[in-house]
């Protein structure tokens, strides 16, 4: 687990602690990543904590390989992804006058990083997945009364057709 101690950091004698090694999960984040994440491999942190009273600070970036299900037809996508975070924590929450954006409060002087790479992992994601054959051929399914169609074809669909329920509604009040 990444943890780190936040008076270390705070009494450290370098300006910076650096944080650079592999990452492991545990079963309980690949339960809560079911429906997102069919497997993870090679995930990799790098970056620093510094202390700026009353917060340290960190800054990292963080490198994967990952499988997820297409958000077209759901079958396994693999994907190189990296992003990158800044979180501040404190032992004590800051005075409305301090504009510090969003603190996060530890508990028992220590700094769980890994959460924060597990929670980061989940809001970068990337929204659309498809695999090659879904990039190239361009089928978009189908069903009983609905169609999915390209943003392309989305965006030159016509746009003045009236709703035939709201045209119903036209002459309502010249009665």
């Amino acid at each position: 687990m990444l943890t780190y101690s936040f008076l270390n950091i705070e009494n450290s004698k370098e300006p910076l602690v650096y944080v650079d090694q592999d990452v492991k999960f545990e079963a309980d984040f690949f339960d809560r990543a079911k429906d997102f994440i069919l497997d993870i491999k090679n995930v990799h942190i790098k970056g620093q904590f510094f202390y700026q009273d009353p917060f340290v600070t960190g800054n990292f970036e963080v490198e994967y390989d990952v499988i997820v299900p297409s958000t077209r037809s759901l079958k396994p996508v693999s994907i190189k992804n990296s992003f990158t975070f800044t979180e501040n924590y404190a032992e004590v929450l800051p005075s409305e006058d301090e504009d510090a954006g969003t603190v996060i409060l530890i508990e028992n002087d220590m700094i769980d990083l890994q959460k924060a790479v597990e929670d980061n992992l989940l809001l970068n994601l990337p929204t659309i997945n498809l695999t090659d054959a879904e990039k190239e051929n361009g089928e978009f399914p189908e069903g009983e009364g609905w169609t999915v169609i390209s943003e392309e074809n989305y965006k030159n669909r016509p746009r003045n057709t009236i709703n035939p329920q709201f045209d119903k509604l036209k002459n309502l009040f010249n009665k």
